[in-house]
């Protein structure tokens, strides 16, 4: 039987992330650097190192290495000689770029074109990282807010009339005229080709309409955020588009292909299938592909589903639900007497609060994870301990 491995996280430095939160969970000095992501799997952009396993450099290698034996047949079956999922922990200070994920055929097909085009997977340029689609869902640690697919047209046609800025008033005609796909697709382009003077006059007028009482004013006090995050930045009027949405800790959000989102603030664990393909379209000096992104948006107005977790047959554990296949979510508090987790897939489970202590594996101090191979046997026990289990929904198999 493969043996459990500790994982050590890799750290990605992006700009929005926070520069204390994820330290502060981790138990260490900040260093300044801002630190918005810790990864957790085996993706090949950073796969997690193995501490616990001498001679295996990552979790890929050990996968690869024998795909039986870490994955289990079920999986491999399913999904191939990969682990399937992704987990990460993230902090946003500041906005997220506005962005939409791909499906499965559009990455393959986009990653397919790059590689034709001898664009570097690694190019600052290049928008197919791999050939998998990328469904996610974000489960809130604390406060989160986040804006999240299309309002419906004529609410949006609301807010822009409330905003009385000179040049909006075509847009808000065509949301109340057009039918919804067009009506979107037409103000999404005007958006992101809109001059910047128009962006100044919108990032003017949201803070009197957040100060003012009315039905607007914390819809216009999350977009005065991000104005002040990316001044003259065509993404904000993109941004009036979307749905707000305000996430309390233990609440998620689930993201499918196509739908436009941007996390604004706070942290969570976030889990999605083992890609990393982002289109964008602004808020964010990364490389932006609006014409792109116009092709793969879904043209539909979605009001945000928040899931609320539902409990298992697991002591102490409750689930998030979601259509995805590659990966399951579920959050667990550990006491002393030990909860068996042995599955028939592989597994990542991460320490958020006291120690985790696995009988047959390493033990787990807050912000830690360890990757337990198909059928290993799992019993973990704690005090004061809270994990969150990632794990492959194999349907028909216990």
């Amino acid at each position: 039987m493969t043996a459990i491995a500790k994982l050590t996280p890799v750290v990605r430095t992006y700009s929005w992330g926070s520069r204390t939160a994820l330290p502060a969970l981790l138990g260490q000095q900040p260093d300044g650097e801002p630190q918005a992501e810790l990864w957790f799997g085996a993706h090949h952009a950073v796969p997690s190192p193995l501490a616990s396993r001498p001679g295996t450099p990552n979790l890929a290698a050990a996968i690869a290495a024998d795909p039986v034996g870490e994955l289990g047949e079920a999986s491999l079956a399913a999904h191939g000689p990969h682990l399937p999922f992704l987990l990460k922990l993230l902090a946003a200070a500041r906005a997220l770029s506005v962005q939409v994920h791909p499906t499965r055929e559009q990455a393959r097909a986009g990653h397919d074109r790059e590689d034709a085009a001898g664009i570097p997977v690694d190019a600052p340029h290049r928008t197919f990282k791999d050939r998998n689609h990328k469904p996610e869902l974000l489960c809130a640690l604390g406060p989160f807010e986040a804006l999240c697919g299309f309002r419906e047209p004529a609410r949006t046609a609301d807010l822009l009339d409330a905003l009385s800025v000179p040049g909006l008033e075509g847009w808000a005609a065509a949301l109340r005229s057009r039918p919804q796909r067009d009506s979107l697709g037409y103000t999404l382009q005007a958006a992101l080709t809109a001059p910047s003077r128009l962006v100044r006059a919108v990032a003017d007028a949201l803070p009197p309409l957040a100060a003012s009482p009315g039905p607007w004013n914390s819809v216009a006090a999350a977009y005065a955020t991000v104005a002040d995050d990316f001044p003259d930045d065509p993404g904000l009027l993109a941004a009036l588009l979307l749905d707000h949405v305000t996430l309390d800790a233990g609440e998620a959000l689930y993201l499918a292909a196509g739908v436009p989102h941007a996390y604004l603030r706070g942290t969570g664990v976030e889990i999605m299938a083992n890609s990393d393909n982002v289109l964008r379209c602004g808020l964010t000096d990364k490389h932006v592909d609006t014409a792109l992104l116009s092709e793969i948006v879904d043209l539909t107005a979605t009001r945000p589903s928040v899931i609320q977790p539902s409990p298992t047959g697991v002591r102490g554990e409750t689930h998030y639900a979601s259509p995805a296949t590659e990966f399951a979510l579920s959050r667990i508090e550990v006491g002393a007497e030990a909860v068996c987790l042995t599955d028939a897939g592989p597994q990542v489970l991460l320490c958020l609060t006291g120690e985790a202590l696995l009988e047959a594996g390493p033990a787990l101090a807050a912000g830690a994870a360890a990757f337990v191979p198909a059928g290993s046997p799992c019993a973990v026990s704690g005090e004061g301990t809270v994990l969150y289990r990632a794990r492959v929904p194999l349907v028909g198999v216990s």
